[in-house]
């Protein structure tokens, strides 16, 4: 191959340089302008919801939903251990308490452990889930759709039911994952909870540089995530404000780009989901490694492209592993550290962990881009066969 192939990069193929540009021409290149309005409305179009938020990232979104969600100093949070940290910062930044929870073979939360937690190390104190050690009440829920995979919401939300907590999906992996079959059928990811984050970040499905949105179940919520996002203004002519509010709003120029993927979404969905499926039948029958499948009864956006690798039949560590493909001009990426074994976090409460160290050691993220082509992926399979039966033990 005479050029690196990159894991994930945008595709600019449509509109994007004449809307931007546009945006630039008429001026309206800060919080304000038509196209954040319409890039609200596409993606409140697409997902089936009555009104969606347009803000700087993913991880404003998730800030906002937190602070909606009543989250205060004191107070504990369930949070899965695989994620990007970004999905764990913002209890911090409510001065909460992060209780870390095990995966199970999606990569997602464990609602097993999650129940296990709930049942035996918290109490019920007027209808108040509170922890035992420490005292902490328990407000909400974290739920990662980790690289597209829908986590397994029928029994999360259950358990929320169950014990009064508030559930937000961080779907910043997961737009245009939704459920096929079950009590969710045509559910979108972001959309079951009670709040759902989404990204814009430059390696999404679509992207708008940075940037992110927020979509909520109860209208006044989202109107109120709106309006604490642009700095909580009651008197536009006076400045008069009387909430605490954010610099959380999505610039016009991002929207125009966000504007311009959305017209290549349906098309970007197709393209990720033919190319998963020829990886696997690329991968079949490889004895060291095996292509990852998304969750029974869904549809994934098919993001991200897992290997779960054995390394315990190699000679050499993931991180070489890495190294040797970069060098054949393949780009790979580790799945993130465990976020619990951070250090800000290592003393955070946990759930027993298994899943989530097990494949924190073996996943191994391939080239997922939308323009990749069947040579491209061609010469990834090949490439990372050639180097694990070279490093075969």
């Amino acid at each position: 191959m005479d050029h690196f192939i990159p894991l994930s990069v945008p595709n600019f193929e449509g509109q994007e340089v004449a809307y931007v540009t546009k945006a630039v021409e008429e001026g309206w290149v800060s919080t304000g302008g038509a196209y954040i309005t319409e890039f609200e409305e596409q993606m409140a179009s697409f997902l089936h919801v009555e009104k969606a938020v347009a803000v700087q990232s993913g991880t404003a979104a998730l800030h906002l939903a937190l602070r909606e969600c009543g989250v205060m100093p004191g107070d504990a949070v369930f949070v899965p251990t695989i994620t990007f940290i970004a999905a764990v910062n913002p209890v911090a930044y409510q001065f909460a308490n992060p209780i870390f929870v095990d995966a199970d073979d999606s990569l997602c939360m464990n609602p097993a452990k999650l129940r296990d937690y709930c049942e035996n190390h918290c109490q019920l104190i007027d209808g108040v889930l509170t922890t035992k050690e420490g005292n902490h009440p328990v407000k909400a829920i974290v739920v990662v759709h980790v690289f597209g995979n829908m986590a397994d919401m029928e029994a999360i939300m259950d358990i929320a039911d169950t014990y009064h907590l508030r559930v937000v999906e961080d779907a910043t992996e997961a737009l245009g994952t939704k459920y096929v079959t079950g009590r969710y059928a045509g559910k979108y990811a972001g959309t079951i909870g009670d709040f759902g984050a989404f990204s814009f970040n430059g390696n999404k499905i679509i992207t708008t540089g940075g940037g992110g949105m927020l979509v909520a179940k109860n209208i006044e919520e989202a109107n109120h995530v709106q309006y604490i996002s642009t700095q909580a203004k009651d008197d536009h002519l006076f400045y008069i404000h009387d909430e605490i509010g954010f610099n959380y709003r999505m610039t016009n120029v991002q929207a125009a780009l966000g504007v311009a993927q959305m017209e290549e979404l349906p098309d970007f969905l197709r393209r990720k989901r033919e190319n998963h499926a020829y990886y696997r039948k690329l991968f079949k029958g490889e004895p060291l490694a095996s292509l990852m499948e998304f969750r029974e009864g869904t549809e994934s956006n098919s993001w991200f492209y897992s290997l779960n690798v054995d390394m315990e039949k190699l000679s050499i560590d993931a991180r070489t592993l890495v190294e040797r493909l970069a060098e054949k001009k393949i780009g790979t990426r580790l799945i993130w550290g465990l976020i619990s074994e951070q250090k800000p976090y290592r003393e955070c409460a946990r759930t027993t962990m298994g899943k989530a160290p097990y494949y924190a050691g073996r996943v191994l993220n391939i080239p997922c881009s939308t323009n990749l082509t069947k040579e491209e992926m061609d010469y990834v399979a090949a490439g990372i066969k050639e180097v694990l039966k070279e490093a075969a033990v």
